[in-house]
């Protein structure tokens, strides 16, 4: 991976950012130890994400990536650059456990221990099946159990163990190794290796006698229901990743380059900006570009989430890995590799799903002292055990259960699965959330400015109505005014060609064009005079009647006349967004307040919000004063969002409480914005807050669970109320329940 340097103002020299894979994490409180080690070095600033277990650090110059590697492998795990992505075989795409080798090997050892363990534990808890001897078949099946099965559990401990820390990996180990060991003590020394012995499974704790008490189902049940957990929270894990995944495996994978005017077929990595590229029907977009030649649909389902093709034709913008859905077509290129829609809108979900809320950084920091400050219960309920009734085997059986039940894997997943699968989502619908920040910000705002140009509106300006004189032909006054506004550059005049052109067909060739500055044009067409603009002083008063409508609906009333005489009056405007109305109704059912604000002349803006359904309009305002209409409605105790689209839109998304930017506008608003919405549907703005919310909701509810289950676990099993084994399975399924309730979310409509 390419590291980014990026110079800080009023800083001496500069920051870069490297993105590592981190191996060997197995809870919360191992990301944590990585992070606090990582910080303590001069000059670095990093995260660690447990569920996509990667590290985001940025660090001064000076300090080297081997640096931040062997750091963290002094802190007991491993550390490595991620690979430059390679195309996948299809058949591999999927991700599932047969081609994940990690899954693969976990579920194996997950399979032949609860194999193992099951006949130890229906034996423990059925006294009927106890035959003579039963005791030693657990030995014989519980010791493959714990010590390979649980190998990855007492290898991790030990490492943590050598650099003086403790991790879920510790309680599970010393909890299971104290429980078989003292079931190989019971069996050697004490009276448990008697023929014809007998044990009775409990679910709480009771006084019995050491010496003939085996806890072999505890020690084998515990690290097959642990594994079982693992193998369940990975398998959730890649799940809850998938969207991003499969976002990144969109692209296409080779193109056909034009290479003087033949087709020559190359890889998609080899296409340079400026190449001509062809797309037949059938074939995605290979990257960004211009279509220059060729009429087709685009289908943009799979980036947008958008259900309808497009249609395009020469001039139009295309995305790449959209797929073309009708003719051939030939594409410019204006964006390759990493500057791409695609390659942008995975670099966005990847940042949002390795950065961390405020809550989670609570969780963290809870996770770091949670495991000692169990280890120290742990003993203490031992101690109190003992001294209250002299019993060692209770002691110890409550002490055991304090060890296992209290393991934080639900807290580590319940904001990083959360966000994993919300961000996913989002991008699969065409919504790109920037950070976990961003989701404290939706719940708060209570208002939505809105940019009328290019938000509610269309942004082009478009024919909306045509009035005739009477006894005149509307489809000749058409082809007469649209081959003479063909020939100008002028906005409203391409709107006037392009309505007359879908309208009546083919224009007619214009002879003597003349523009007359802040008037209008004219030349001949056909053998006539013909005048379009404000060239005439006198109109029949149905005309000009039509003409003032058209200005008080916000439009602008062009007159179209030839042979001296005025022959009717066309009205343009840029266009409301058909979805716009319906948008504003959605932002209302979500609690927020529309604004509309705008440039434009109040009658334009009024005309617009009246089209919408919104009642608050602030109109005539200079891009620079944007900001300013931000600020005020912030002085008035509103938390603000704001949607734009264009250069002028930027600085006021930035100064917003949350900024929402069109991913149809320029490039400079996207990168102000919180939310990007990649279509240039005002309805996807209530998706994306609606998305942001539930997704905030889910890791609350995360977060609710996973303390509130340790708070309950921890007593229970000190009081003796909590069976070892039955301890191990509530832990296993906590952070099974966590992950499950994160993948709800892609449910999300």
């Amino acid at each position: 991976m390419t590291s980014t340097t990026t110079e800080t103002a009023g800083a001496i020299g500069s920051t870069s950012e490297v993105e590592l894979l981190i191996g060997g994490m197995t809870c919360a409180s191992c990301a944590a130890r990585v992070e606090k080690k990582l910080n303590r070095m001069d000059g670095v600033s990093a995260t660690v994400n447990y569920a996509t277990e990667k590290a985001k650090v940025s660090y001064a110059e000076g300090v080297l990536i081997a640096d931040l590697i062997a750091t963290v492998v002094k802190t007991g795990y491993t550390a490595e650059e991620p690979a430059p992505p390679e195309p996948e075989p299809e058949a591999e795409a999927d991700g599932t456990a047969e081609h994940d080798p990690e899954l693969a090997a976990l579920r194996h050892r997950l399979l032949v221990s609860v194999l193992l363990a099951a006949p130890v534990v229906l034996l423990a808890m059925i006294p009927a099946l106890q035959f003579d001897n039963w005791q030693w078949l657990s030995l014989t099946l519980a010791a493959p159990v714990v010590v390979w099965g649980g190998l990855p559990f007492h290898r991790a401990a030990w490492t943590n163990a050598r650099h003086g820390a403790a991790t879920m990996d510790t309680l599970v180990s010393v909890g299971t190794l104290a429980a078989f060991g003292w079931s190989l003590w019971a069996l050697f020394f004490g009276d448990a290796g008697m023929t014809g012995m007998h044990d009775e499974f409990r679910f709480t704790v009771s006084r019995m006698d050491g010496a003939s008490t085996i806890y072999l189902e505890v020690a084998a049940g515990v690290v097959a229901l642990i594994l079982l957990g693992r193998y369940l929270e990975a398998r959730s894990k890649r799940r809850a990743g998938a969207a991003l995944k499969a976002l990144m495996k969109l692209g296409a994978k080779d193109v056909a380059v034009l290479r003087d005017g033949r087709e020559v077929r190359v890889p998609v990595a080899s296409l340079a900006v400026g190449d001509r590229f062809v797309v037949r029907p059938g074939e995605k977009v290979a990257t960004d570009g211009t279509v220059v030649q060729g009429v087709s649909a685009v289908d943009a389902s799979m980036l947008t989430g958008e259900s309808v093709p497009v249609d395009v034709g020469p001039g139009d913008r295309v995305t790449g890995a959209t797929v073309n859905a009708g003719g051939r077509l030939v594409v410019e290129a204006t964006r390759v590799g990493t500057d791409t829609q695609l390659a942008r809108m995975a670099r966005l979900v990847e940042d949002a799903q390795n950065g961390k809320a405020e809550v989670q950084r609570l969780a963290d920091r809870i996770s770091a002292v949670f495991v000692p400050v169990v280890i120290l219960i742990a003993l203490a309920t031992f101690g109190v055990w003992l001294a209250a009734t002299g019993d060692t085997s209770a002691a110890f059986t409550a002490a055991v259960a304090v060890l296992i039940i209290a393991c934080p894997c639900a807290l580590g997943l319940a904001t990083p699965t959360a966000l994993m699968v919300g961000t996913g989502r989002g991008a699969q619908l065409g919504i790109l959330i920037k950070g976990p920040e961003v989701l404290e910000s939706t719940r708060r705002v209570d208002t939505v400015v809105l940019d009328k140009t290019g938000t509610v509106t269309t942004g082009r300006m478009t024919l909306q109505a045509v009035h005739v004189a009477d006894g005149e032909d509307e489809k000749e006054l058409l082809r007469l005014a649209g081959a003479l506004e063909h020939a100008s550059e002028h906005p409203v005049a391409r709107a006037i060609a392009a309505g007359a052109e879908k309208r009546t067909g083919r224009l007619p060739a214009v002879e003597h064009f003349e523009n007359v500055p802040g008037r209008g044009v004219r030349g001949r067409v056909e053998g006539r005079e013909v005048a379009v603009g404000r060239l005439y002083d006198a109109l029949p008063e149905e005309l000009a009647r039509a003409g003032r409508q058209a200005e008080q609906e916000g439009r602008t009333a062009v007159t179209v006349g030839w042979d001296g005489r005025a022959r009717g009056v066309l009205a343009v405007a840029d266009a409301v967004k058909e979805t716009s109305a319906e948008a504003v109704r959605e932002l209302r059912a979500l609690g927020l307040t529309p604004v509309l604000l705008t440039g434009d002349n109040r009658t334009v803006a009024a005309a617009v919000a009246k089209t919408v359904g919104i009642d608050e309009v602030i109109s005539e305002v200079l891009p620079e004063e944007k900001v300013d209409v931000v600020r005020r409605l912030q002085r008035e105790g509103r938390a603000v969002a704001m949607v734009g689209d264009g250069v002028n839109d930027a600085a006021a998304l930035a100064t917003a409480d949350l900024g929402l930017a069109m991913g149809t506008g320029t490039d400079a608003a996207i990168e102000a914005g919180d939310l990007t919405l990649v279509r240039g549907d005002l309805r996807v703005a209530a998706d994306a807050i609606r998305l942001s919310r539930r997704t905030l909701a889910t890791i609350k509810g995360n977060l609710v669970w996973a303390f509130g289950y340790n708070v309950a676990a921890l007593p229970l099993a000190a009081a003796g109320l909590l069976n070892p084994m039955i301890a191990g399975a509530a832990m296993a399924f906590s952070s099974v329940f966590v992950v499950t309730n994160s993948l709800r979310l892609r449910r999300f409509r």
